[in-house]
């Protein structure tokens, strides 16, 4: 199987690319893109841990923020490294990437559901909706031989920086009927939006197949059977 061309369009692509370039170019031989893999997985482990011990102290969120940046340093520098080594297994690396983005946004997800400041069904709700729209992509990768990261702008650096974002405004407030109302209303707008996004992306593709791959015809077969197409009686 031919690796999918990869089409960076969200907003940071550009400046991530390079700074990722940068970062790999230094790094001592000893490490290896398998590591780094490691590394993103140990830090969605951590964010998710820090999201659920947010119920003890909110100070855990800015836990959770350097979490993120070590996860997203592990997720977006693996594949890099092998790109900048000459090192890459497609078809391993296709599936390992696969494999760590469900695991850490579920383990991310789970996290987010145990904090206090959101409702356990909006969490797992939006979890749902991301790992929908992370399927659709793997498909287009397969189907149109182009691995989207994006729809449109926004990427997974953009929902970082926001998820940090969040962090922090949520770590200097106590948990309460406010942030909690805020919080779970900001998420379902989000949820709503990216279930648009993915009906609308699922719509395209269908009407880009529809256009390439038109309906074919088949020629009418009859329906008699063999020996009375060939006027054999049955009964000779």
């Amino acid at each position: 199987m031919a690796p999918a061309k990869r089409e960076l369009t969200f907003l940071l692509a550009g400046p991530e690319r390079r700074l990722l370039r940068a970062v790999a170019a230094r790094l001592p031989a000893v490490v290896t893109p398998d590591h780094l893999t490691a590394v993103g997985v140990l830090g969605a482990f951590g964010v998710g841990a820090a999201y659920a011990l947010s119920r003890v102290s909110a100070g855990w969120l800015w836990a959770g923020s350097a979490c993120l940046i070590v996860q997203w340093l592990g997720d977006s520098l693996d594949g890099t490294l092998a790109r900048v080594r000459g090192a890459e297994r497609p078809r391993y690396g296709y599936y390992l990437d696969h494999v760590v983005d469900a695991l850490s946004t579920a383990v991310i997800g789970v996290g987010v559901a145990l904090s206090p400041y959101v409702s356990p069904c909006v969490a797992l709700g939006l979890v749902i909706v991301y790992l929908g729209l992370s399927i659709n992509v793997y498909l287009e990768s397969n189907v149109f031989g182009v691995f989207r990261l994006a729809y449109g702008r926004l990427g997974p650096t953009e929902i970082r920086i926001m998820l940090i974002a969040a962090d922090c405004a949520l770590a200097v407030l106590a948990p309460g009927p406010t942030p909690y109302l805020v919080a779970n209303a900001t998420l379902v707008l989000l949820g709503v939006g990216m279930v648009a996004t993915l009906v609308a992306r699922v719509a395209q593709n269908l009407s880009r197949l529809a256009r390439e791959e038109p309906h074919v015809r088949t020629p009418h077969t009859s329906h008699l059977p063999a020996t009375r197409r060939l006027g054999i009686s049955a009964s000779a």
